[in-house]
Parts: C-alpha cells; sequence; structure tokens
C-alpha cells in the first residue's frame, strides 16, 4: 500500500511539473497586458471617473497576481523542489490570494458602478464622486489582505523524499481546520462577488432592453458584453474554488482521487487565465461600455426632460 501512495504521489507531481511552461507563457502575456494597462490610464487617462479608478485597481491586482505566478513555475520546473524557504512560501500563497480575491471584489465594483449608471444614472452623475471609487478600492484591499490572512498561518513547507513541498492549503494535521477556512473563501471571496456581477448584468440588460431610445444593435451590444462578463468570471474562477474544495473534502478524509486531483490543477491552470484576459475586457470596455449603453439612455433622458418642458409649459395655462 505504501509504494501504491508514492507512485500516486509521484504521478501527481509529474502532471504539476508538465505545467510550468504554460505558467511562463501566462507570466509574459500577463506582464506585458496589465503593465501596458496600468501605462495606458497612468500617462493618458485625464478624467478619472470611477469606472477607470476600478479598472485600474483591477490592473494593479492582476499584476501582483503575475508576479506571484514566477516562482510557482520555478517550483513546477522538474524536479518539483522548493528552495525558498517557509517565509517566501507563506508570502508568494498569501500574495496569490490577496490578489486573486482583489480581483474578483473589483470586477463586481466595476460591474455595480455600471449598473448604477445605465440604471440610475441621475444617482450616479449627482451623488456618485472619485473619491467614493477611492475609498471603497481601500476597502476592497483590506478585505482582500484580511480574508487571506489566515494563509500566512496555513501555507507552509514540509519535506518530501529528497525535495521540499510548499503547500497552497495546509499539512494533513491541519487540513480539518483548513476545509471550513477554504469553503468561506468560496462563499465570500468567490461566491459573493459573483452574485454582485450577475445581477449587476441581468439589471443592465433589463434597463437597456426597456429603453425606447437604444437601437437593436445597441441592445445586442450590451447583451454581448454583459454575458462575456459573467461567463469569464464563471469560467476561470467557478472551478478553481468548487474543485479545490472538492480535492481538500478527499484529502481530509486521507483519500486521494486522482480524476478530481487532475480536474484541480487544470482549474488552477484556467483561473490563471484571468490575469491574462481582463486587459483586453475590462480596460477595453471602461469606455466603451458606458457609451454603448449610454447612447440609448441619453436619447432616453433628452426624451422625457422635452416632455417634461412640454408639461412646465402648459401648467399655467391649467391654472388660469
Amino acid at each position: 500500500a505504501l509504494s501504491t501512495d508514492k507512485s500516486c504521489g509521484r504521478d501527481l507531481d509529474q502532471f504539476q511539473e508538465k505545467l510550468w511552461i504554460i505558467i511562463v507563457l501566462q507570466f509574459f502575456f500577463a506582464v506585458l497586458g496589465n503593465g501596458f494597462t496600468i501605462y495606458h490610464f497612468v500617462a493618458w487617462e485625464r478624467t478619472w471617473h470611477p469606472g477607470i479608478i476600478f479598472s485600474f485597481n483591477l490592473a494593479l491586482s492582476d499584476l501582483f497576481y503575475t508576479i506571484s505566478l514566477l516562482p510557482l513555475a520555478v517550483y513546477y520546473f522538474p524536479h518539483k523542489d522548493w528552495k525558498y524557504g517557509s517565509p517566501f512560501c507563506k508570502l508568494d500563497r498569501f500574495a496569490f490570494f490577496v490578489n486573486l480575491y482583489g480581483s474578483t471584489f473589483f470586477i463586481a465594483c466595476i460591474s455595480l458602478n455600471r449598473y448604477v449608471a445605465i440604471v440610475h444614472p441621475f444617482f450616479a452623475h449627482e451623488r456618485i464622486e472619485t473619491f467614493h471609487a477611492k475609498v471603497v478600492s481601500g476597502v476592497v484591499w483590506l478585505v482582500a489582505i484580511a480574508i487571506s490572512a489566515p494563509v500566512l498561518h496555513f501555507s507552509n513547507v514540509e519535506p518530501k523524499g529528497n525535495a521540499t513541498v510548499c503547500l497552497g492549503s495546509a499539512s494533513a494535521s491541519e487540513l480539518p481546520a483548513y476545509l471550513p477556512y477554504s469553503w468561506f473563501l468560496l462563499a465570500v471571496g468567490c461566491g459573493l462577488p459573483f452574485l454582485l456581477t450577475l445581477f449587476s448584468c441581468v439589471a443592465i440588460v433589463c434597463a437597456v432592453r426597456r429603453s425606447h431610445g437604444t437601437t437593436r444593435v445597441e441592445k445586442c451590444k450590451v447583451k454581448i458584453l454583459v454575458s462575456i462578463v459573467v461567463l469569464l468570471y464563471a469560467l476561470f474562477y467557478l472551478p478553481f474554488h468548487v474543485f479545490r474544495n472538492v480535492n481538500l473534502y478527499y484529502r481530509v478524509q486521507d483519500n486521494v482521487n486522482k480524476a478530481i486531483y487532475f480536474t484541480y490543477q487544470i482549474a488552477k491552470i484556467l483561473v490563471n487565465f484571468h490575469v491574462c484576459i481582463h486587459p483586453f475586457i475590462y480596460a477595453a470596455l471602461a469606455k466603451n461600455m458606458p457609451k454603448c449603453c449610454c447612447k440609448g439612455l441619453q436619447r432616453q433622458k433628452e426624451l422625457q426632460e422635452k416632455k417634461k418642458n412640454v408639461e412646465l409649459q402648459l401648467a399655467p395655462s391649467h391654472g388660469h
């Protein structure tokens, strides 16, 4: 049985060792994409409205996340061995989770900001300022740091044969305590931002569909844009969190399910792609989405104002 466990463990390690080249490619594409996005915002954006502030913070979070991938790629390079000690292992895992959840929450902020601007334009215009977006961004960073802080306790290094492993979760003895925390991350770090994003996108689509001033082409564009946002969130973040927790559940039971483990490793690679895709989606849509939606809503607003002016002009004659 012991030789079987060793053989199984080696199979799992060999599978991880094949992933290093993908992580390296993700690193280079993400550094270029997010680096250019940050440069573009800093160098070219004169007016930093809330959408730009949230998109900038998302790019910043994705860039920090990307930097945490490089030690992981070196670690996975055959033969898998962590050579940087326990403190750096903890710090790298902590940076991974802080920026993962910074990313999910900033996506929710971008979606909610669009929802308010499109569904409640008068409120957005009169009440929401760049200061509010900066405060919310600060709160998001603090929340991401707070919910990721236990990682500094649980993540550690341990010997495995002739090598050292850097644990992304926890040691076998601490797994029963780590599993509830992992479920908490699924609910708060992934589930809550997803529900906020989904609500915002559905509300935007409903508002635009009801808008008489929006053309069919513009309505179609909005549907495509918000569908991409929800689809990418579901594709990148949900599989990682679901299979991570299922894999942890099997580990707590002292049972290794190879199919679940391999699926989880693929989900880990998939979640990394969010830092490659976001620069094309969120930075590009920081301006295009409001333009696309607001053209029609602006026309509707103008019609309402004209109607209101006519009513005001007629009001005195009714008084006489």
